[in-house]
């Protein structure tokens, strides 16, 4: 991949989270790992990884959390050390923690940047960031210690992680070499189904009256328009 034009923006100060927390002594690890089955919630054909060595490895680290440690599935970033992942997931999201595993080397992820619903619009079908947007100020940023056994949590502020369509996860730096590579990125968090569309559809529909059929008369003309 070409090298991809960077506007950073802003500082990288004021940084919550500092430090992962382990929670191995918290919860029976099968407790845990449902915690974790939010990468079952992501849109995985719409998922996209930005400056991936290989197209679509990027879709390989949502995994779940029995094979967290797998060293087989990965992506390396390619034109420097950065990468963005933009997630779309299926319903709404609250999201509660993050674990992000790499090599313990200096390939592994030091700083992540994220950021939600960043374009959410209805004239766009994939609302999705690029390195043009990571100067903007991130909901959340953390700055991570090496975790090659994927066992720190770094937990979010959630209320400002709560009904997430889309989540970006910008990896701005590493631990010093070329390039990044990570294995895993655990999403712990609620989901609920996006009901809202259908519910408003049946509540439309329950209250037709005579008027709307004027309306209906107009649709087959605005179809051009649209």
């Amino acid at each position: 991949m070409a090298g991809h034009g960077h506007s950073h923006g802003g500082g990288h100060g004021g940084h919550g989270g500092h430090g992962g927390h382990g929670c191995e002594g918290e919860h029976e690890p099968a407790e845990r790992g449902l915690e974790y089955g939010l990468y079952r919630r992501i849109d995985s054909e719409k998922l996209q990884c930005l400056n991936e060595s290989r197209e679509g490895d990027g879709r390989l680290v949502f995994k779940p959390w029995d094979q967290r440690t797998d060293r087989e599935r990965f992506v390396e970033s390619d034109a420097d050390e950065e990468l963005l992942f933009n997630i779309p997931f299926t319903g709404s999201v609250k999201l509660k923690g993050v674990i992000i595993s790499g090599e313990d080397d200096e390939t592994h992820p030091a700083e992540i940047r994220l950021q939600v619903n960043p374009f959410s619009s209805m004239y766009k079908n994939i609302p999705q960031m690029s390195f043009d947007d990571v100067g903007r100020e991130p909901e959340q940023a953390f700055r991570l210690n090496r975790d090659p056994l994927a066992q720190l949590e770094y937990p979010t502020k959630i209320a400002r992680f709560t009904n997430v369509n889309h989540l970006s996860i910008h990896v701005s730096k590493n631990f010093g070499t070329e390039t990044t590579r990570v294995f895993y990125i655990g999403l712990r968090g609620e989901y609920s189904e996006a009901y809202r569309h259908e519910v408003t559809i049946c509540n439309y529909e329950a209250s037709a009256n005579p008027a709307d059929h004027k309306v209906e008369s107009l649709i087959p003309k605005t179809n051009f328009i649209s």
